[in-house]
């Protein structure tokens, strides 16, 4: 039988000298007792899975609004895919693959409702009041907002799994990330999470693109990534539009990751890195792709940018988006009395405009159109 010191003990001995170890943990902000069988990063996984934020991914915007279709990614199956090619990647490396996975399938909690346009809809609603941005409120849904034990605020995660979330954040002056800046950069995981993020929306936002017909395949033989991919995945005849793209994408997903991996290790080589410490400390980013994969991406991602993202109908959908976020803040700013009882009895606690940006930030996308609905249909039941 494996239990907690077993498992930290095969940790100690197999993983490699610069991977995170979970007996070595900077520990948590309220002390616990430690789990008879699970090591600290398997429990911060855990309560990840557990909260309320983690749930209502399912009905969060990537690209697409919930709604427009089954079959595009939400936040949920985005973020399992960030934790499957960090998985990946943790294990051919030989770093701390439940560190990973925990840094993944929290790195989006902290999302509002319609993605980034619910983002910015926030932040330009917050200027007066330190803005909003993902991370930042990703730390505070971890720290404060998810309420599950008796003692303290907040789900208690380890130093190392929130030091993942502060460091992805581009707000590092942000007052909340300072207990974060003894490092340049966070753990290798961490790193190489943020990567496998990039990977999965890159490579998924393709798939999405081609699912719903705002990119074509012709369209993409302009880019050299989908062109090496193409002849990588040797394609027969009497394969269906559908599985020949998934077979190009797959292979697009595998050279990144391939890639990821092989230049990573090749830092870590270089820079002589022995410890999590160290990685921290290097001169830049040590999980990084080659030169050549980083001229691949770019030409993608601009496509993408100019191609996908910046489409009629993707705008329009971005532009509804924003208009119903500031509609129910501004709402509730005006009468917070609009606010359901058990968030409005909080408001001497939190402050009027930081709840009522806790409180639209929490809602799903289906949540946010049905309150948006209730409030300004005349003929909606309440």
């Amino acid at each position: 039988m494996i239990n907690r010191i077993l498992a930290e003990e095969k940790e100690e001995k197999s993983l490699a000298p610069f991977a995170s170890k979970s007996s070595m943990s900077r520990g948590r902000v309220h002390a616990e007792q430690e789990h008879q069988y699970r090591t600290a990063y398997v429990r911060d996984r855990d309560r990840i899975i557990h909260c309320s934020a983690f749930r209502r991914l399912e009905y969060k915007t990537q690209v697409f609004v919930y709604h427009e279709g089954d079959y595009y990614r939400t936040r949920l199956t985005h973020t399992l895919e960030v934790a499957q090619i960090a998985r990946i990647c943790a294990r051919a490396l030989n770093i701390n693959e439940d560190l990973c996975e925990a840094i993944a399938l929290s790195h989006d909690i902290g999302h509002p409702p319609f993605g980034h346009s619910g983002e910015t809809a926030l932040n330009d609603l917050m200027k007066d009041d330190g803005g909003f941005e993902h991370n930042v409120h990703t730390l505070r849904i971890i720290d404060y907002i998810e309420r599950r034990y008796r003692d303290f605020r907040g789900i208690n995660l380890t130093w190392e799994t929130r030091e993942a979330v502060a460091k992805h954040s581009k707000q590092q002056a942000h007052p909340s990330l300072a207990k974060f800046t003894q490092f340049a950069h966070p753990s290798v995981e961490a790193q190489v999470t943020d990567a496998a993020d990039s990977i999965a929306y890159v490579s998924h936002d393709l798939d999405d693109g081609l699912k719903s017909e705002l990119l074509t395949p012709q369209m993409l033989e302009d880019t050299q990534i989908w062109r090496e991919a193409k002849n990588r995945a040797q394609l027969a005849g009497g394969l269906s539009p559908d599985m020949a793209n998934y077979q190009i994408i797959r292979n697009i997903i595998d050279m990144q990751v391939s890639d990821l991996i092989t230049q990573t290790m090749a830092n870590i080589v270089r820079l002589r890195i022995n410890s999590p410490d160290e990685a921290r400390s290097a001169q830049g980013s040590v999980a990084e792709f080659s030169e050549g994969m980083i001229s691949l991406r770019k030409e993608i991602t601009m496509f993408l940018r100019t191609r996908m993202y910046k489409h009629n109908k993707v705008i329009r959908m971005e532009e509804k988006a924003y208009r119903v976020v500031e509609a129910l803040f501004r709402a509730y700013d005006k009468r917070p009395e609009l606010l359901p009882e058990h968030v409005y009895k909080r408001i001497d606690e939190v402050g009027k405009r930081q709840l009522i940006c806790d409180y639209v930030a929490g809602m799903t996308d289906r949540y946010a159109l049905e309150d948006h609905r209730k409030l300004f249909d005349p003929m909606a039941r309440m």
